[in-house]
């Protein structure tokens, strides 16, 4: 990893904001759109680009703030990569996220999540904290081919557990779906029970498929060939270079998607699941079970 001094930590505006804190990424997994050339890195992937200075950032970004919104983090790189072990700026942003009133919308797929699973739990308490996760396989042999360097499925779904135990709501990225390799009704199946069984709150899967770009797209095929002998000319004869591969089965597990949600009350349309995330609640004149007790009523 090397460091860097950036000028600004915090994009978006209107209530939702979006960070990241660092810029590359150590998980490994096979598919990761982020590697892709329109992302313009200059250094190597795995390299880890660390903006030490991002605590410093979000709170003079905070204080200049007039009202109070969400603030996402991980849609380009993980906040619990192996480097936030040592570092902790994921914590110490969380920290300064909590001092400010604002509520957090966290995307990982590692369960160093659950270090700071306290901090969430006073985000939630005082705001609002949506932990996302991504599970992509059940099946814990090929979880290690496509996401070689994180923990895998079932450890996901057991941090979920906890979240659910600390009443932190939760969405699952069931993505990506990759067209002859995860994409059956048993592979998805499996992971929609989990996703009823621990409670979330929503499903997002982008229409059940994979998207390859330049940069990506090179990386992804030479993983195929490590690990599916065969199947990288499969994907150029039905694919060719085109950006969206859905799945065969992509009709099928949609349905499978749609009726599970609907029966259990989980949110699965995209739009709604982002509205979710972005929106923040006013618990400004609510009283907490603390204040309750401690006001001796």
């Amino acid at each position: 990893m090397h460091f860097v001094e950036a000028k600004g930590i915090l994009t978006g505006s209107g209530g939702h904001f979006g960070m990241n804190i660092y810029r590359g990424c150590s998980h490994g997994c096979i598919y990761c759109d982020s590697r892709s050339k329109c992302y313009q890195f200059t250094h190597p992937f795995e390299d880890i680009e660390v903006k030490q200075n991002a605590p410093e950032l979000l709170e003079a970004a905070l204080r200049s703030k007039r009202k109070c919104g969400m603030i996402g983090t991980g849609s380009m790189s993980d906040p619990y990569m192996h480097c936030e072990e040592q570092l902790r700026l994921t914590r110490r942003c969380l920290e300064i996220i909590r001092d400010h009133g604002f509520g957090a919308a966290i995307q990982t797929k590692s369960d160093r999540i659950l270090q700071d699973i306290d901090l969430l739990d006073e985000i939630n308490r005082r705001a609002k904290c949506v932990v996302q996760m991504t599970l992509t396989t059940y099946d814990d042999k090929l979880c290690g081919i496509l996401e070689p360097n994180v923990c895998n499925t079932k450890r996901r779904i057991e941090v979920l557990e906890e979240m659910r135990k600390r009443g932190i709501p939760m969405i699952v990225w069931l993505t990506p779906i990759l067209p002859y390799i995860n994409d059956t009704a048993e592979n998805v199946g499996a992971i929609l029970r989990e996703c009823v069984r621990v409670g979330v709150k929503g499903i997002i899967s982008f229409g059940m498929g994979l998207t390859l770009r330049e940069g990506d797209r090179e990386y992804y095929y030479a993983a195929l060939d490590r690990h599916f002998p065969g199947m990288k000319e499969r994907y150029i004869r039905e694919y060719g270079n085109a950006y969206e591969l859905p799945s065969p089965n992509r009709k099928e597990l949609t349905e499978l998607l749609r009726s599970t949600c609907r029966e259990h009350g989980i949110l699965y349309k995209e739009d709604e699941c982002f509205a979710y995330m972005n929106e923040l609640p006013d618990k400004s004149g609510q009283m907490s079970i603390f204040d309750f007790i401690g006001s001796g009523k």
